[in-house]
């Protein structure tokens, strides 16, 4: 008998559902090219397994973390998107990050608008942040078109406190304004 652990949210163009092993190999990939350096890699492939994990283990134990977005028309795996409030995290995030070839096409935007919603909306958060590389614009563009304002400097806890980040966010009343323009 398969255990449910999380929801599956439906787009236009994408599922997001809980990680699932499939998706491994390209979440792998991901981490081991240079871009993902905005977020921590890059990474061996046994590194990158040790990170895969925390995903569905923060389903598990915490009832959300990011989703893993699969886009409908192919079933590929496309990267991941949603809530992750880790202990000693800055506020709750809704955080997101994509593999080379899904980029530059809308779905961060599209998988983290409805992330957003799941987070206001099910989990009854009363603020949305996002931890970004003061280098990475690609990222910055997506919580630019998402309504998220860059609030300044933050700081990660350890051991990530090496990487500099801008805490970029919006509030519950700020998405409900914002979110129209998505509807």
């Amino acid at each position: 008998m398969k255990n449910k652990i999380g929801p599956t949210l439906e787009t236009e163009r994408l599922l997001l559902r809980v990680p699932q092993i499939g998706d491994f190999e390209r979440y792998a990939e991901m981490l081991a090219d240079d871009s993902s350096r905005h977020i921590g890699g890059p990474l061996s492939r046994h590194d990158a397994w040790r990170r895969f994990l925390q995903m569905p283990g923060a389903w598990v134990v915490q009832g959300f973390a990011m989703f893993s977005v699969v886009e409908k028309a192919t079933g590929r795996w496309m990267g991941q998107a949603g809530p992750w409030f880790p202990d000693g995290w800055l506020g709750t995030e809704v955080g997101y990050s994509f593999h080379m070839d899904a980029r530059g096409k809308g779905y961060a935007t599209e998988a983290c608008a409805a992330t957003m919603d799941y987070a206001f909306d099910t989990l009854g958060w009363d603020e949305v942040i996002h931890s970004i590389s003061p280098e990475n614009t690609a990222s910055q563009a997506v919580a630019q078109r998402l309504g998220s304002r860059n609030r300044g400097p933050g700081k990660l806890p350890p051991p990530l406190d090496a990487h500099a980040i801008d805490v970029w966010g919006q509030t519950r009343e700020e998405w409900a304004e914002n979110r129209k323009r998505f509807a």
